[in-house]
């Protein structure tokens, strides 16, 4: 298991990015597209084509990691901007993973008044 420390910020790459990059090509994104410094520890995530593979690269100290993921039904939900980058919280960042619209979560209960 892994965390990721509380410090790091997480940067969605808006559009999609060619995903057969690996450590170098990714990283590389984050630095010219992205403009962010990518052994700078934040989290950066990459969508595919189709929508149902993505990709987190961040700097652990030591070297890059790489993390994929792939839904076997449906498509990750991404922003609507074409290009540019999104900054998540850690929150919505753990329910774009799971492939639930972060966008707009429901509540399933909010109380009516304090006692």
């Amino acid at each position: 298991m892994f965390s990721f420390p509380a410090g790091a910020r997480i940067w969605v790459a808006a559009g999609v990015s060619d995903l057969r990059r690996g450590f170098t090509g990714l990283s590389a994104v984050a630095q010219t597209v992205l403009e962010q410094a990518p052994f700078g520890g934040h989290v950066f995530v990459f969508r595919g084509w189709r929508g149902d593979l993505i990709k987190l690269l961040w700097w652990n100290g030591d070297g890059l990691c790489l993390f994929a993921k792939r839904l076997e039904r449906g498509r990750f939900i991404w922003p609507q901007a074409a290009s540019g980058t999104v900054s998540l919280t850690w929150a919505q960042l753990s329910m774009l993973f799971e492939g639930i619209d972060w966008r707009r979560p429901a509540r399933t209960w909010k109380p009516d008044m304090a006692v």
